[in-house]
């Protein structure tokens, strides 16, 4: 893992436990979050638009097996749920904004029940700077949300009615590859989604991403 990334996210995860230097942790987090992001940015400057849906590692176990656009809405698509159905209860950026028909994807969820080749043949359908303004929006998004949680909101486990009005909206797949998505996010209070969709998750996919980019641009 990038030493300063992880040194990041363990300073995070300290800072947040505590009340008199939760503010400070998620500062910390947001700085954390935009370095990731110049890495994200990078790709759109040093890439070609199909080396987005390049899979060099098809058969590969790891977050690497998939391509660097599928990483992207995988990532986002997480955060938008996570933050906006669990943790602030109001609308997705994806549907508020008319994502899905602005990005040109034929799904809604996470991409979880996707594998091998439908991952590259998914990556090739999406308009790549839609995609990236998707993303874009929902990093604010969800930043803004952070900033406005305080240390005793980390406590507040997610309600049964929200856990049924996830499963209402279909955003996450019924195949066994996904639908494990509503217990695990279910289960964990506020702090605990911070600490994964929010922050390592980035971290585990962006490297991941680097790794597909060093494949195929040696």
């Amino acid at each position: 893992m990038n030493k300063e990334w992880s040194e990041l996210n363990k300073s995070m995860q300290n800072q947040i436990k505590k009340r008199d230097t939760y503010d400070e942790g998620i500062n910390t987090l947001i700085s954390l979050r935009d370095e990731l992001w110049k890495t994200i940015y990078s790709f759109k400057e040093d890439l070609k638009r199909e080396d987005f849906s390049a899979i060099p590692f098809i058969n590969a176990d790891g977050y690497h097996s998939k391509t660097i656009a599928y990483s992207l809405w995988h990532i986002f698509r997480i955060e938008d749920i996570v933050a906006h159905t669990l943790v602030k209860e109001d609308e997705q950026v994806f549907f508020k904004g008319g994502c899905q028909k602005r990005i040109g994807s034929p799904i809604i969820t996470t991409g979880n029940e996707l594998v091998k080749q439908e991952i590259a043949d998914f990556s090739k359908d999406l308009d790549l700077d839609e995609l990236y303004n998707y993303i874009y929006e929902v990093k604010k998004s969800t930043e803004a949300i952070l900033k406005d949680l305080s240390f005793d909101d980390l406590k507040r486990k997610i309600s049964d009615e929200r856990r049924e009005q996830l499963k209402a909206l279909h955003v996450v797949s019924e195949d066994e590859s996904a639908v494990w998505l509503i217990d695990y996010w279910c289960d964990k209070d506020v702090r605990g989604l911070i600490q994964m969709p929010f922050s390592r998750h980035w971290i585990m996919h962006i490297e991941a991403c680097l790794r597909i980019k060093n494949k195929i641009c040696p």
